[in-house]
């Protein structure tokens, strides 16, 4: 991964315009609009609301927000409370 966050093969996806067939590839999305790879779409739209993440993932904005909560929460129960700030 370099400076960009993008690995070899989601720079090559984006290079060739194809989409991703590495469905064994932990960064693999169902959305062909970004290649299939949720490091492109992270590249491409920046910070993106819940809904879009929904939309990417194909999950309602509010199972989102869920796991968002419970993320949030283990966090401030661990030793990573310092990346709350």
């Amino acid at each position: 991964m370099k400076k960009d966050g993008l690995l070899d093969c989601s720079r090559e996806c984006m290079s060739t315009n194809k989409s991703c067939k590495k469905t064994s590839c932990r960064f693999f999305i169902n959305y062909k609009k970004e290649h299939n790879c949720a490091l492109v779409a992270i590249y491409e739209n920046g910070p993106m609301t819940l809904r879009q993440i929904g939309d990417r993932l194909g999950i309602s904005f509010a199972r989102v927000k869920q796991i968002e909560s419970q993320a949030l929460k283990k966090i401030e129960n661990s030793s990573l409370k310092s990346f709350l700030n």
